[in-house]
């Protein structure tokens, strides 16, 4: 296990809580020497696209000593925060959130001494930006839905969408809508399909969240 990888295990144990969270603090500090900044995203799909998209863009985010950390749900931001920012390491951070999450965020960096009266312009400018809807949304939208349905194809699963699309649920709504809910049907697909659809996303449309973020870190 690499520094980066011991010092993220660290942070999400320590985060927490329970009886292993001091010795997980000692951690943590023991391998936060390196760390530039600590990016905090919701789960494991937005740091596979955002690490994805680092690469294509020739950037190495472990060797720029900033750390992409999911939250496994954004209801943990308030601990992550607790750990990561003033009252623990005190490390520099951004994150990228979901739009529905956005008062969550607003209200534990708020807690934490990040800001007060947290618009989201000014969530922006301290690094946090915004997904409408969320990040799979984010992405179809750049590529397109005709572009995605070929992505689908290239990783063999037009068998599996096309199953899905006639589900009585999903019959009548927009492809784009059936295509963000198939990437989240069953466990690893939402990273799976993060990474792959970063892998087309032409470089001159990137998902402005995601360009924002990486530019800010």
């Amino acid at each position: 296990m690499d520094e980066t990888q011991h010092f993220r295990q660290a942070l999400v144990a320590w985060a927490a809580g329970g009886q292993e969270a001091d010795a997980a603090a000692r951690a943590a500090r023991e391998t936060a020497d390196g760390v530039r900044s600590i990016v905090l995203v919701e789960g494991s799909s937005d740091r596979a696209a955002l690490e994805a998209l680092a690469t294509r863009a020739g950037r190495d985010l472990t060797a720029e000593g900033v750390v992409v950390v999911p939250l496994g749900g954004a209801t943990n931001i308030g601990h992550f925060l607790d750990v990561c920012g003033p009252p623990g390491l005190d490390v520099p951070l951004a994150g990228l959130y979901d739009i529905g999450e956005e008062a969550h965020f607003r209200r534990h960096l708020e807690r934490v001494g990040l800001g007060s009266g947290l618009t989201r312009d000014r969530l922006a400018a301290l690094g946090f930006h915004v997904c409408v809807a969320d990040l799979e949304d984010e992405l179809i939208r750049a590529l397109g839905a005709d572009r995605v349905q070929q992505v689908i194809e290239e990783q063999g699963e037009t068998r599996p969408f096309r199953t899905f699309r006639t589900q009585p649920a999903q019959r009548t709504r927009p492809v784009e809508h059936q295509l963000r809910r198939f990437m989240g049907t069953h466990s690893g697909r939402k990273a799976q399909y993060a990474h792959a659809l970063i892998a087309h996303v032409d470089l001159g449309r990137v998902p402005r969240p995601l360009e924002d973020l990486l530019a800010h870190v």
